[in-house]
């Protein structure tokens, strides 16, 4: 999420948003967001619907939900889906931005 946070202002340059969803209580998310100045929108999932929704992969040995990162496009298209193995498996913000430098040429 930090990577997230000190990049923000280039996924908006980009015409792009950032956003996260947890899988804890609106509460407990919502604190750690606002601890943490969080600039971008993020979702509290307790339930797992969005994980769901999403087909987000949930590996009990390794503390539960893996980090899933997908880019879609304005139609709602999953352009680019990166599913973790581990907890620290989430790729670096510059491959994101080089997807997004690509989807930005392909619209103009």
């Amino acid at each position: 999420m930090a990577q997230l946070r000190h990049d923000y202002q280039k996924f908006v340059n980009r015409q792009s948003e950032v956003i996260a969803v947890g899988p804890e209580d609106a509460k407990t998310f919502s604190d750690f967001w606002f601890s943490k100045k969080m600039p971008f929108p993020g979702i509290p999932d307790p339930e797992h619907i969005i994980a769901k929704l999403f087909g987000q992969k949930v590996n009990f040995l390794k503390m539960g939900r893996m980090p899933a990162l997908l880019v879609i496009d304005k139609e709602g298209k999953i352009r680019y889906r990166h599913d973790g193995k581990s907890m620290s498996d989430i790729p670096p913000n510059d491959d994101i931005l080089s997807i997004l430098d690509n989807l930005n040429q392909e619209s103009v």
